[in-house]
């Protein structure tokens, strides 16, 4: 059967479908000797030569196993396959036996909590496309106690330092000291560190942050640097689109001890 040749690239686990994207319009695909550039061009591997940079994919896309892993990612890695600098990446923390997996999605090198890992492309274009609205939970700790009407700002949403305007978050405080503040916040966007800059931009800055859910996904059992499989029924749920126009609805609080 013929389908897109970004989406069988990802599916062999060579790349997300957006740098297969990448990879079709550099020239770096042929199928059947022929360089394409051109998306939406679609082959049949049952019956067509696909190549990614000389090499074929047509033994990947038979033998590929498609694999979910929810990693509870530490602070001190990246959420990349590999990095120029040298630096822990988050692939180090799973056994090779899993096979070449890429991160859906990130979280940056001193954030903490849950990332999902896999070789499926299409659940990878699912999670990360923001018409999907897949809620990202977050808890976070800053520094000094935030007015209210600092927080109603960002409930609305802010200008960030970039000019982009954020979505509307719900967010509820957790527990406060004299000196500090936690708070739970739901995003269904994905801006680089947005929620530290959220709350830099009203003067309170990030000591702590942490993703605690990502959609229906949640594990308070799951330790920093360990990782548990997906079930089908936890993948069927996360996959499963809300096309109703809605506002983002309350979250629970996990109940833990926010204290540091």
């Amino acid at each position: 059967m013929e389908q897109r040749l970004q989406k069988l690239i990802a599916a062999a686990g060579i790349a997300s479908r957006r740098h297969a994207e990448d990879l079709i319009t550099s020239g770096g695909v042929t199928v059947n000797g022929k360089v394409i550039t051109e998306l939406g061009t679609k082959a049949d591997p049952d019956k067509d030569h696909i190549k990614v940079k000389g090499k074929l994919i047509n033994p990947q896309l038979k033998a590929r196993a498609k694999v979910y892993v929810l990693l509870n990612k530490p602070k001190g890695f990246l959420s990349s396959v590999s990095d120029l600098e040298g630096r822990p990446v988050v692939l180090e923390l799973l056994p090779p036996a899993l096979g070449k997996l890429h991160p859906v999605g990130r979280l940056d090198f001193n954030t903490e909590g849950l990332l999902i890992l896999t070789n499926d492309g299409d659940l990878t274009n699912f999670v990360t496309a923001a018409r999907n609205r897949v809620e990202k939970v977050y808890e976070v700790k800053v520094k000094g106690v935030p007015s209210a009407s600092a927080i109603e700002r960002l409930r609305r949403g802010v200008i960030l330092d970039d000019g982009i305007r954020t979505a509307p978050a719900k967010i509820k405080l957790l527990q406060e000291t004299d000196t500090n503040a936690w708070y739970e916040i739901l995003l269904h966007q994905g801006r680089n560190q947005q929620v530290r800059r959220m709350f830099e931009l009203i003067g309170n800055s990030v000591v702590k942050l942490r993703r605690v859910r990502i959609g229906p996904l949640t594990d308070e059992n799951l330790k920093p640097g360990y990782f548990r499989y997906l079930d089908p029924v936890e993948v069927q749920k996360l996959m499963k689109r809300d096309d109703r126009k809605r506002s983002p609805r309350p979250t629970k609080s996990t109940g833990r001890q926010k204290q540091r």
